[in-house]
């Protein structure tokens, strides 16, 4: 009898510990990279994302954000997503064409005017082919599209009125040929450096100045060794969450939807907030001494056709018009 007693109270306390998580699993933690720091608006946009994937799963999830290029530069996170790991990182598409080229696009000089031009090529049905490009031959699934870090102008320290104005001039740029030719179609001599590396570069006389948005040159204090933002607003900095696709088929199709969902959600609130910043960043950056120049954009625009035509993107462009309505 005693031994029938002892059995079953040690079966209760198995029980008990089964059902109050005696076995309790471990977080799936996914690393977020980021290059920037945590003064961004765009940062608590990533910050949001993280937020809403811990209280929706229930701590199943979680997303663990790391800043200023601590995980590598963009180049090594997207290679270490694309060999499977729990990695994430924020980017853009002008990375995104070395995988997908006419993903670039839609960093190409003036493409787009605004935010929401780019946002509607999102929607179209290129970019759901490139989207399943990515996955199915790249190993790099976009979670959203849909952050947006504002238009990018030139920090410089001479007034820059024309293209002819830009030429001599060495401008930091992304290192993607969408980048570099639009830059050079400009006039200037594009150059590829961590953008960690802006403020010390300019202030030796290494480069001439960036072309930047706000939202990044403000928190990297620009204004201090720059005169003149030239207001040519030649990219729109649309970014996008990528992880690893390989890592993202591991998980649930409910956990798959609860990052997706919450991506986009995040995303499109602080595209918003980033709209709103930009402005009042630039009248900041004013208040500390720089000066704001808004050049003929006639000029700027007609010399990034070349760049079109180089890359092959003059067709494209057309395309892509067609599918969202733009003239």
């Amino acid at each position: 009898m005693k031994k029938v007693l002892v059995l079953a109270f040690a079966a209760v306390i198995a029980v008990s510990l089964i059902a109050c998580g005696g076995a309790k699993k471990k977080a799936t933690v996914i690393k977020l990279g980021y290059s920037q720091g945590d003064g961004t608006v765009l940062y608590k946009g990533l910050a949001e994302f993280s937020r809403l994937v811990k209280e929706r799963s229930n701590g199943r999830l979680e997303v663990q954000i790391f800043t200023s290029n601590q995980l590598g530069s963009d180049e090594d996170v997207i290679e270490q997503a694309t060999q499977g790991g729990p990695i994430a990182l924020l980017t853009d598409s002008a990375r995104m064409s070395n995988y997908v080229k006419d993903m670039g696009i839609l960093m190409m000089g003036f493409f787009a005017d605004n935010y929401d031009e780019c946002l509607a090529v999102t929607k179209s049905a290129s970019f759901a082919n490139w989207s399943k490009e990515l996955a199915q031959k790249n190993g790099i699934r976009i979670l959203a599209f849909n952050f947006y870090d504002g238009p990018r102008d030139f920090y410089v320290n001479k007034p820059i009125n024309s293209p002819a104005d830009l030429k001599g001039q060495r401008i930091r740029t992304i290192g993607s040929p969408v980048c570099t030719e639009s830059v050079r179609a400009m006039g200037a001599t594009p150059i590829s450096m961590s953008w960690g590396d802006s403020y010390n570069a300019i202030q030796s006389g290494a480069i001439e100045g960036v072309e930047a948005q706000a939202t990044a040159a403000y928190p990297a204090k620009l204004f201090e060794v720059t005169k003149y933002i030239v207001k040519t607003d030649h990219f729109q900095l649309l970014n996008g969450i990528i992880i690893s696709e390989k890592f993202f088929q591991t998980l649930s199709a409910e956990d798959q939807k609860l990052l997706i969902d919450s991506c986009q959600e995040a995303g499109a609130a602080n595209a918003r907030a980033v709209e709103k910043a930009g402005g009042e960043l630039e009248a900041n950056m004013a208040k500390a001494g720089i000066t704001i120049i808004k050049p003929n954009l006639a000029p700027f625009k007609a010399a990034v056709e070349g760049a079109y035509k180089k890359l092959g993107y003059d067709k494209l462009r057309d395309q892509i018009y067609k599918e969202i309505g733009k003239k």
